[in-house]
């Protein structure tokens, strides 16, 4: 592997890493944050069960962006 595929490879990891990131915060961290602080009456607008739903659906997402990231740099060393 060339030096420029090397290194695009590693760019394309990066990506999906950045993007399991932003899906783990918007998904996750920022929904908990809304409850915690009752944002804009947030706890009364939402039910658990749609709240667990949505945030397993976005843990579900974040975990496969981050293991495609790990597949991508596993096709480093072949």
């Amino acid at each position: 592997m060339s030096p420029s595929e090397l290194e695009k490879t590693k760019l394309v990891a990066n990506a999906l890493d950045r993007a399991s990131t932003a899906s783990f915060t918007v998904g996750i961290a920022t929904p908990l944050a809304g409850l915690l602080y009752n944002v804009g009456n947030f706890g009364a607008s939402v039910s658990i069960p749609r709240m667990a739903l949505g945030l397993c659906g976005w843990l579900v997402a974040a975990i496969a962006l981050h293991i495609m990231a790990r597949h991508v740099l596993d096709g480093i060393d072949r």
